[in-house]
């Protein structure tokens, strides 16, 4: 179902808080679709857990899409990697950048991992609302890096002087934030559609930006400041 820009719940048979509220639960905390389930039931609404999959599948990358404009900046020390999805039974890559100081840049869930798919999310990476021109670019010892790197360079989308460093160690700080999300999509236990599977993980990945505080005037770990937040982006009152 379409979600309109002045009332995104139009149709639905559920309030939007309602709605809201169980989204936000599923990719905020390592829960299932049956736990928020209950967890609302003990309130009183009972919601079917394949209800809640519709909504995380809606509001997840709508969630992504409203959040953008109020972004920080993130500063130019990028740190770059991919993590395997099961889509199907099979590995899919979720590319992803953080800063030095562990905000998340930006992320890109890809059918394969090659120089194509590296440059595709570069360039991403690079043009999202909010990021500035990296002044380097630390990644491991995938070949696709290099190669993509310089085709970006080639083309002018980046400039010459932006350093590409491969050097494992620099990149621990990305590799324990893969933890975050990976707890969650454990619990999904595979995902039976590449396009399934990408919607999720946009919800997850920007409550988890919000959660580390890349979201102007709020706070890290600000839990109800958060929620508020993600409800006013809805038009929910407070």
């Amino acid at each position: 179902m379409p979600i309109g820009p002045d009332n995104p719940f139009k149709g639905r048979q559920h309030p939007g808080e309602l709605i809201i509220l169980c989204v936000r639960m599923y990719l905020r905390y390592p829960l299932s679709y049956e736990h928020v389930a209950e967890l609302v039931a003990e309130r009183g609404v009972p919601v079917d857990a394949s209800c809640i999959w519709r909504w995380v599948q809606a509001y997840g990358p709508e969630l992504n899409r409203r959040c953008r404009p109020y972004l920080k900046p993130v500063n130019k020390s990028y740190r770059i990697d991919e993590t395997y999805i099961k889509v199907k039974g099979q590995d899919k890559y979720l590319y992803r950048a953080l800063d030095s100081t562990g905000q998340t840049i930006d992320f890109l869930l890809t059918a394969k991992r090659d120089m194509a798919a590296a440059k595709r999310f570069l360039r991403r990476a690079i043009d999202a609302s909010g990021n500035a021109m990296p002044r380097v670019m630390n990644v491991d010892k995938n070949p696709a890096y290099p190669a993509a790197v310089e085709a970006l360079k080639t083309e002018g989308a980046i400039p010459r002087r932006v350093a590409l460093r491969q050097c494992k160690y620099l990149n621990n700080v990305i590799e324990q934030d893969h933890r975050t999300v990976k707890k969650r999509v454990w619990l999904a236990k595979g995902y039976g559609s590449f396009q399934s599977a990408w919607r999720t993980l946009q919800g997850i990945e920007t409550v988890h930006m919000i959660w580390k505080g890349r979201v102007r005037w709020l706070a890290k770990g600000d839990a109800v400041g958060q929620a508020l937040f993600i409800a006013w982006l809805f038009g929910l009152a407070a």
